[in-house]
């Protein structure tokens, strides 16, 4: 079981956090945080195995508190969970050392698959006996490994492949724009789609309107 910290300085968002979390198998919320400086002092109480980081907080930057963490000498996993799209946040992400980065709004399903990520690359880690490059590759995420050639039982590695040339000709599709361009059914469409942004190939865009909010697929630059 990983433990984790949940740090956000809105109170509802945090919270849904926290569930999200606590659905995902072999992953629990052990605390919650809303300030840079509560978010250090519970990194250094409770040691989470993975902190789920806002940048915006009312005392400092996420950010910030990545730096202290690793000038403390703490390697805890970071995801960084923000609405911030700039790309000097992204890159003071990556230089400070998180694991990932996810975009506000996001729904149960990308989370799930950014927790199963960082499972899988600890895995690989914890269970290596040394290092050949194929590890490497799938830690740092080689360009040959982004669309998995493995998919779940029912979905076809052609059809997937139509459905990734559908998005990537179309820049951004929904799924019912993907099963017209592939010719298949939308409940088709959404299956594979929703593997790829599971397996890290896309990435998703809600659209806001009337009603729920559109579902629009991308690949990830």
């Amino acid at each position: 079981m990983r433990d984790v910290l949940v740090v956000d300085d809105d109170f509802m968002v945090a919270e849904i956090h926290r569930r999200f979390v606590d659905r995902v198998d072999g992953f629990r919320t052990v605390g919650v945080a809303r300030t840079g400086a509560d978010a250090l002092r519970a990194a250094q109480e409770l040691r989470p195995d993975l902190i789920l980081l806002d940048v915006y907080l009312p005392d400092m930057t996420g950010l910030e508190v990545l730096q202290r963490l690793r000038s403390e000498g703490d390697g805890v996993g970071v995801i960084m969970i923000t609405a911030a799209r700039e790309l000097d946040t992204v890159s003071g992400a990556l230089d400070g050392g998180a694991a990932d980065y996810l975009i506000k709004p996001f729904e149960f399903e990308q989370l799930q698959g950014k927790l199963a990520a960082f499972a899988a690359r600890a895995d690989a880690l914890e269970s290596a006996a040394g290092v050949d490059q194929s590890l490497i590759d799938s830690l740092f995420g080689s360009p040959t490994a982004a669309a998995p050639k493995v998919l779940p039982k029912g979905l076809g590695a052609e059809t997937g492949e139509l459905v990734l040339a559908a998005v990537r000709e179309a820049g951004e599709v929904s799924a019912a724009e993907c099963a017209d361009r592939v010719g298949i059914s939308r409940v088709s469409a959404r299956r594979y789609l929703e593997h790829y942004l599971s397996a890290g190939t896309v990435e998703l865009r809600l659209q806001y309107g009337v009603g729920r909010p559109e579902r629009r697929y991308r690949m990830v630059q």
